[in-house]
């Protein structure tokens, strides 16, 4: 799940390991600093205090424990948290109610598929306790109509009408030269030639019929053609990103850190690149704290899954922010299922 070298779970005595679980799975419940005190307590260890002490002072040489404060407790760093992630985790299966939620939102029928992706996002964010986000590619817009209005001296307004009924304005620049019918014969070609197309195979059959001398058009006017189709929703070719439940976020008990993360979500075009990277690893991945550039600041964690089309290709993504603090166990389970029901739903 990661790339960077670190210490292994090997390399722990049994001891070490033993200590080493007690607080990482004490500090995910609590939050708080776990002291030797609290785990001599703890029938399983059988050890003194002090036996205790030393071990946690090798695991904070080790870089896996670090004492808050003047705290006489530790807290697993990033570094421990990864090595916990990685090697000693054992995830529960989602419980019948948590699939039965999501089965209840990604198996609504009748709905858009950006308001079940809204929905199932929200019934995530719910069960995990944090802000959840899904990535979803931009669906390619189907060309229906083409008009273009001449708005005086070398340009022209395009206005482009998409098989969903959506409607696109562009001001366009004329080509130098182009005769007056120019504009009413382009407007006919495209929507006698390319209605029904997307935006890349209409490109693709005008290329074709102008290679062919099929298209009837002039070179200024093909160039016109050209123009207003390269304009056709050129500044929305990113994913689109639904981000459901930050107010979760501000029952942290560390307020500064929570709105530290709230103000890193508004950068929703960073965000996407690291969201990115669990669509390109083509499995779930967990960055913790500073292993992601977006969420240093606050030390937050990301757990995300990619999801697939109907060809079995990566198409998205869908994840959840929060603390470190995360119960990686219930919580990563829960990813991954949202992900494969996101998967059956595309096939």
């Amino acid at each position: 799940m990661h790339d960077q070298p670190g210490i292994s779970v090997s390399q722990l005595s049994d001891r070490a390991r033993g200590i080493f679980r007690e607080i990482v799975d004490s500090y995910l419940t609590t939050g708080s600093p776990v002291g030797s005190r609290t785990l001599s307590r703890i029938g399983g260890l059988q050890l003194s205090p002090a036996s205790i002490r030393n071990v946690m002072q090798d695991l904070e040489e080790l870089g896996l424990l670090a004492a808050p404060h003047t705290s006489a407790g530790r807290v697993p760093t990033e570094q421990g948290l990864r090595l916990f992630v990685d090697g000693m985790m054992q995830a529960a299966e989602p419980s019948a109610a948590e699939v039965a939620a999501i089965e209840a939102e990604a198996g609504r029928s009748g709905a858009s598929l950006e308001d079940v992706l809204g929905r199932t996002t929200s019934v995530l964010s719910g069960l995990a306790q944090c802000a959840a986000v899904v990535a979803s590619p931009k669906g390619e817009p189907v060309l229906r109509q083409l008009n273009l209005v001449p708005l005086g001296p070398g340009r022209a307004l395009a206005v482009l009408v998409g098989a969903d009924g959506g409607i696109e304005n562009r001001i366009i620049a004329l080509p130098e030269g182009l005769p007056p019918h120019a504009l009413e014969q382009a407007q006919n070609y495209v929507n006698a030639r390319l209605s029904g197309l997307t935006l890349a195979e209409a490109v693709k059959r005008l290329q074709a019929e102008i290679t062919s001398n099929r298209a009837e058009l002039d070179r200024l006017t093909a160039d016109l053609v050209a123009n207003g189709l390269a304009s056709w929703s050129s500044d929305g070719a990113g994913p689109v990103l639904i981000v459901r439940g930050q107010s979760h976020l501000l029952n942290d008990a560390d307020l500064e850190r929570a709105r530290a993360l709230l103000e890193e979500l508004e950068e929703k075009a960073e965000l996407a690149r690291l969201l990115d990277r669990a669509r390109e690893s083509d499995a779930l991945k967990i960055f913790i704290g500073a292993e992601s550039r977006l969420f240093a600041l606050s030390g937050s964690s990301v757990i995300a899954a990619p999801y697939r089309g109907a060809d079995g290709r990566v198409i998205g993504v869908v994840g959840v922010i929060g603390p470190t603090r995360l119960n990686y166990a219930r919580v990563v389970p829960m990813v991954d299922f949202t992900a494969n029901r996101l998967s059956r739903l595309m096939a």
